[in-house]
C-alpha cells in the first residue's frame, strides 16, 4: 500500500457491500489517489465505475465524470444515491428549476460526484463554474469515443483535453472496456495524459459462452432460443430498423415480452421502451446498435446477433452487455455469407478511402471469427493482443462440439493452382470472386477479356458451389497459404507457404462448413463456472419482492439489489437484518433500508422449506 493511502476496504464494504476488489481496482484507485493520471482498460462488468466512484469518497471536493449518454448518467447516479453517495448529473433531460437546484447544490459543495456530457462541460459559462466547484479529479468514461479508430468515435470527446488547461494539476482518469493498441495510444495522446499509470485487464469474460450458427429462418431460430429462456432478459441486435420491428413483432405475436429500439422511433417511445426493459417489465429488447452503450443492466442473460456485426470491437462490446453481474450468460451469432456481402456493399459506398480501407479490414476479421473452427474466446482475446495459452475454453461451440474436418488437399490444390496460374498469366492479382469464377468455369466479360478461360484451371472446380469455394478460399487465407491485400480492390496472392504446399502436394486439412446443430448441448442454457448455486424457490420470491420495491420507487430492479446479491441471499438464508451484513452487495445504507424486509421473506420461506446445504 502507498504510504498515507487511506484504508479502502472499509469504504468498499460500507458503501458498496463488497469485501474484496475485482482485479486491478485497488491498484487503479491507489494510483489516482496518489495524484497520477490513469488509463484503465477493464472489460464490461469488470467494475470500471468503482475506480472513480470510491476515490471520490476519499477526496475533498468534486469528481467530474464525463459520460456520453443521458441513460448512463441517470442509471449510475440512481445506484450511487441508493448506496448513500452524494452524486448528481446535469443534462438536457432536466427542467430549468431542477437544473438550478442542482447547480446551487454544486456551488454549496453538496456533491462528491457530478456526471455531465462533454459538450456541456465545454460551454463558455461553465468555465467559471468548474473553477469554483473545487474540482479535484476528472474521469472520462467510455474513453474510446475519443479515437477515430475506435468503433464509436464522437468528435465532441476531442474537446475534453482543453479541461487540462482550465483545471491544471488535477488527476485525469480515462476508462474504456474495448480498445485496441492503436485506440489506447490515441486516448492517451488526445487527452494529454501525463506519464499515466496504465492498467489493462484481461478481456476475457469467463462467464460468457459464445456460439455461431448458420442463419436459416432466423425468426424461428430466435424463437427456439428464447423459448428455453422465458424468465431471462436478453437483447436481439439487428442491422436495420425494419428487421428490429419485424423481430420484435414476431416475438410479441408469440407471447414473448419484446419491444423495439432504434433511431426511427420517437424519443419518448425509445425512452419508454428502454425504461421498460431496464425495469424488467419487458424481457426482450430488439435493437440496432444505437442501443446499449452505457446500459448498466446487470442481469441480461443472453445476447443474439441477428446480423453480422461490422467489426470485432463492436461485437465484443455488444456481447459484453450480457452477464455484467458475473453470472453465466449466452451469446449467439446467426451468420450467413450474404450478410458479409451486404456489409461489403455498404463499404463500397463510402467516400472516405481511409475509412473504407479500415472498414474492409474490420469486416474480414469479423468474418474470420464467424467461420473459424478454433476456440472463439481465443480468437476474441487474440484480436485484442492478449496472449492465450489455453486451447479449449470449454464454453464456446467450437470447444464444446469441435467441427468436423476432412482431407481438403484436392480442393486446396485446385484453389491455390488457380491463383498461381492467374498471376503467372497476367502478372497482376485478382480478387476472390474472380478466382472462383475461373474455378467454376463462369463465362464473364472479365474472364474473356483477360483470356482466363484458356487457363488449365478454368472450370476445374465445377463440383462445388461458389459459396463453398468462398469458404475454402477464406480458410486458406486463415491457414496462411493465401494472403489478401488491403487496398480498394483486395486481391489474392499465393504465399511462400502456399507455393510450397502446391509443389509438395502437402496434405491440407480443411474444416467442414458450419451446420446448425440438432438438439446440441450448446443450444440449451448450461450451468457453467460462475453460477451461484442457491435455493431457486427462495431466489424467485426475493426477485418478486425486489420488483415490487423497485416499482414503488420508480427505479430498475437492480438499483435495489443485483441478481448475484439475491442468489447469495438465497444461499446464505440471512433471516435477520444483522445477518444481511455478510451478503455480497449489501452496503450499510441498503441494509438499513431493505435488510429487514428481505430477511422477513427469508424467514417466511424457512417456515415452509428446509435449508438446502451447498457443497462450497
Amino acid at each position: 500500500m502507498i504510504p498515507d493511502m487511506p484504508d479502502l476496504l472499509p469504504t468498499l464494504k460500507k458503501t458498496f457491500g463488497y469485501s474484496e476488489f475485482r482485479p486491478l481496482q485497488r491498484e487503479i484507485i491507489e494510483a489516482t489517489l496518489a495524484g497520477k493520471d490513469v488509463f484503465a482498460l477493464l472489460p464490461t462488468g469488470g467494475g470500471k465505475s468503482l475506480c472513480f466512484q470510491l476515490p471520490a469518497l476519499h477526496r475533498d471536493g468534486l469528481t467530474v465524470v464525463v459520460s456520453p449518454l443521458i441513460a448512463l448518467m441517470k442509471d449510475q447516479v440512481d445506484q450511487l444515491q441508493a448506496a448513500g453517495v452524494a452524486a448528481t448529473f446535469l443534462n438536457s433531460s432536466l427542467g430549468v428549476s431542477e437544473t438550478k437546484a442542482r447547480l446551487r447544490g454544486l456551488h454549496n459543495g453538496e456533491y462528491d460526484l457530478l456526471y455531465a456530457a462533454p459538450e456541456r462541460l465545454m460551454l463558455d459559462n461553465w468555465q467559471e463554474n468548474l473553477r469554483s466547484w473545487n474540482v479535484n479529479a476528472l474521469a472520462i468514461d467510455e474513453a474510446h469515443c475519443i479515437s477515430e479508430w475506435g468503433h464509436d468515435f464522437r468528435p465532441e470527446y476531442r474537446q475534453i483535453a482543453t479541461l487540462r488547461d482550465l483545471l491544471p494539476g488535477i488527476p485525469v482518469m480515462a476508462l474504456t472496456a474495448t480498445a485496441t493498441e492503436r485506440v489506447r495510444e490515441d486516448i492517451v495522446k488526445h487527452l494529454r495524459l501525463k506519464d499515466p499509470a496504465l492498467f489493462v485487464a484481461s478481456f476475457n469474460r469467463p462467464n460468457l459462452s459464445y456460439r455461431v450458427t448458420p442463419k436459416n429462418q432466423p425468426i424461428k431460430q430466435i424463437l427456439e432460443f428464447v423459448q428455453k429462456r422465458r424468465d431471462d432478459s436478453g437483447i436481439v441486435y439487428c442491422a436495420t430498423r425494419a428487421t428490429v420491428d419485424r423481430v420484435a413483432q414476431s416475438l410479441a405475436d408469440r407471447g414473448f415480452s419484446a419491444l423495439p429500439y432504434h433511431a426511427g422511433l420517437s424519443p419518448s417511445d425509445r425512452a419508454s421502451n428502454q425504461e421498460s426493459f431496464l425495469r424488467d417489465d419487458t424481457r426482450i429488447i430488439c435493437a440496432t446498435i444505437a442501443f446499449g452503450m452505457g446500459i448498466n443492466k446487470p442481469n441480461v442473460r443472453w445476447v443474439i446477433h441477428h446480423d453480422l456485426p461490422k467489426n470485432i470491437e463492436g461485437y465484443y462490446q455488444e456481447t459484453g452487455r450480457a452477464g455484467r453481474d458475473g453470472l453465466p450468460s449466452d451469446c449467439l451469432l446467426l451468420f450467413s455469407a450474404g450478410d458479409a456481402a451486404k456489409q461489403t456493399h455498404f463499404i463500397e459506398e463510402m467516400t472516405n478511402s481511409r475509412e473504407q480501407q479500415a472498414a474492409r479490414a474490420q469486416l474480414r476479421q469479423m468474418v474470420h471469427y464467424a467461420e473459424c473452427a478454433t476456440c472463439r474466446r481465443r480468437e476474441l482475446l487474440t484480436y485484442f493482443a492478449e496472449v492465450v495459452t489455453e486451447e479449449n475454453c470449454a464454453s464456446c461451440d467450437n470447444c464444446l462440439e469441435p467441427r468436423a474436418t476432412y482431407d481438403g488437399t484436392t480442393h486446396a490444390q485446385k484453389f491455390l493452382s488457380c491463383v498461381f496460374r492467374i498471376r503467372q498469366a497476367g502478372r497482376f492479382g485478382v480478387g476472390m470472386n474472380h478466382v472462383i469464377e475461373v474455378l467454376t468455369g463462369a463465362d464473364t466479360e472479365k474472364v474473356r477479356r483477360w483470356n482466363h478461360h484458356t487457363l488449365t484451371t478454368y472450370g476445374i472446380g465445377r463440383e462445388l458451389s461458389r459459396p463453398q469455394w468462398s469458404a475454402i478460399g477464406r480458410e486458406l487465407i486463415r491457414l496462411g497459404f493465401l494472403a489478401q491485400s488491403t487496398g480498394e480492390y483486395p486481391t489474392l496472392e499465393i504465399t511462400e507457404e502456399g507455393v510450397e504446399a502446391l509443389r509438395s502436394r502437402q496434405i491440407i486439412t480443411l474444416t467442414k462448413p458450419l451446420v446448425q446443430p440438432k438438439g446440441s448441448k450448446s443450444a440449451r442454457p448450461t450451468r457453467r463456472a460462475g453460477q451461484i448455486e442457491c435455493d431457486e424457490v427462495l431466489f424467485g420470491r426475493l426477485r418478486e419482492l425486489r420488483k415490487r420495491l423497485a416499482d414503488e420507487r420508480g427505479v430498475p430492479a437492480y438499483i435495489i439489489f443485483g441478481d448475484a446479491t439475491l442468489r447469495d441471499m438465497a444461499r446464505q438464508y440471512p433471516d435477520s437484518k444483522g445477518a444481511m451484513s455478510t451478503v455480497s452487495g449489501v452496503g450499510e445504507k441498503k441494509r438499513e433500508e431493505f435488510g429487514a424486509v428481505f430477511a422477513a421473506v427469508v424467514a417466511g420461506h424457512l417456515e415452509t422449506y428446509p435449508r438446502i446445504r451447498f457443497d462450497s
